[in-house]
């Protein structure tokens, strides 16, 4: 074969790997990019509404994940008099609520953080030792930013659904319940016994057999308000204070 006839060889098969490649399909977009674009875009939504309309300092913070989200209807009402902010942001996990820590807890100088995550975590497959990781790395955010700002920390729900899941959620709470009895600004609110019973989820769930009623808000009401108000006229007077 004669040095031309190589050269002319050569260059189809490059131009024809060229073309290949322009013409390629994109790479699939993961479940966790399209998570992660859609939880972006509700901070995005947050960082807006507060833009036009800043809260009021020195409320208390709702964050976390859907459960937090679909308390936004009553959550006033049930916290009365204790002025609330709902940051809720479906399908959430510790490491979101860490990764937009600036936009969606920091700004608001909270008396107090009521947090509502790791279920989905576990869910997704990662260990209660990752989701006990990202859990400490929020409360290092939060002592940087807020110093002594005092955090809820509502256990993960034992639900129809995840129950499969229970005794994963039950390794995260038992870290996060040690991790308050070592620190005055957490503070553990175990929602499960009530949750349960005969050691199996009450009919409090919604169809999904993962959020709540109404009867499970219930449930969870008086738990954070039996937390919280003792102590959320002092709380509101140190955050003053500190903004």
């Amino acid at each position: 074969m004669s040095r031309a006839l190589r050269f002319g060889l050569l260059t189809v098969v490059l131009t024809l790997c060229v073309a290949c490649g322009r013409t390629q399909p994109p790479a699939p977009v993961s479940p966790a990019d399209d998570l992660e674009r859609s939880l972006a875009e509700e901070v995005e939504h947050f960082v807006a509404d507060d833009r036009v309309a800043p809260p009021a300092p020195c409320q208390v913070l709702f964050v976390g994940s859907s459960s937090i989200v679909k308390w936004r209807p009553s959550l006033a009402a049930d916290m009365a008099p204790t002025p609330v902010i709902n940051r809720g942001f479906g399908g959430s996990h510790l490491e979101y609520v860490n990764r937009w820590f600036d936009q969606i807890v920091a700004p608001y100088r909270p008396r107090a953080i009521v947090l509502y995550a790791g279920e989905n975590d576990i869910d997704a497959g990662k260990t209660p030792a990752r989701v006990l990781a990202d859990f400490d790395t929020f409360m290092t955010l939060k002592t940087r930013t807020l110093k002594d700002t005092p955090v809820y920390f509502i256990s993960l729900k034992p639900s129809k659904q995840r129950f499969g899941q229970f005794a994963l959620q039950s390794e995260v709470n038992a870290g996060v319940r040690a991790r308050a009895a070592t620190r005055s600004d957490l503070h553990y609110i175990d929602v499960v016994p009530p949750m349960l019973d005969e050691g199996k989820p009450k009919d409090i769930f919604e169809a999904d057999g993962l959020h709540m009623t109404s009867a499970g808000y219930m449930i969870w009401t008086a738990l954070v308000r039996a937390a919280l108000l003792p102590d959320t006229e002092a709380q509101a007077r140190s955050c003053r204070a500190r903004s």
